[in-house]
């Protein structure tokens, strides 16, 4: 039993965890300072990112953490502050798109520059190049196989939901 408590798949995501945790606790309080919630900010991050600037409703619950019944509860809450609109899909009667509006563009806008000042002092910023190019491509191979739906909508499956 001791061997597995000290086995490196648990420091491996011991660290992980605890830079996730890390990393949300700053994030948090500079997205109270713009009224936006994470989940509120990464739908905003998705769709400004999405070709359209928008996302089928399923993708965009595929693309986050949220289900279905999830990302309709948040999509109502943004669409009632003006962040977000719906638009029906043209091909589809049974689909609908959540697109960003002005208005979320430029929540976005005011909200990005102290959070990528936080990302930088405390994550991207603390490795060189080499090192975050590493880091970028070892994640997206992680990420591909805990969540194969996450780049479901999108174009360019380098960049385009990071």
């Amino acid at each position: 039993m001791t061997n597995l408590i000290n086995d490196p798949r648990i420091t491996a995501i011991g660290l992980f965890t605890e830079v996730h945790s890390g990393l949300t606790n700053r994030f948090a309080a500079q997205f109270d300072e713009h009224h936006v919630s994470a989940v509120e900010f990464e739908v905003l991050m998705r769709l400004a990112r999405s070709p359209g600037r928008q996302l089928r409703m399923t993708d965009l619950a595929s693309q986050t953490s949220l289900s279905t019944s999830g990302v309709t509860r948040v999509v109502d809450r943004m669409e009632r502050s003006g962040l977000l609109t719906r638009s029906a899909c043209p091909t589809d009667r049974r689909s609908s798109y959540a697109v960003i509006t002005d208005a979320g563009l430029a929540r976005l806008d005011e909200t990005l520059p102290g959070h990528l000042a936080l990302i930088d002092e405390f994550f991207t910023g603390l490795l060189d190049a080499d090192r975050l190019g590493d880091l970028l491509s070892t994640l997206r191979v992680i990420r591909d196989a805990a969540n194969p739906g996450a780049m479901v909508g999108t174009t360019d499956t380098a960049d385009s939901a990071e």
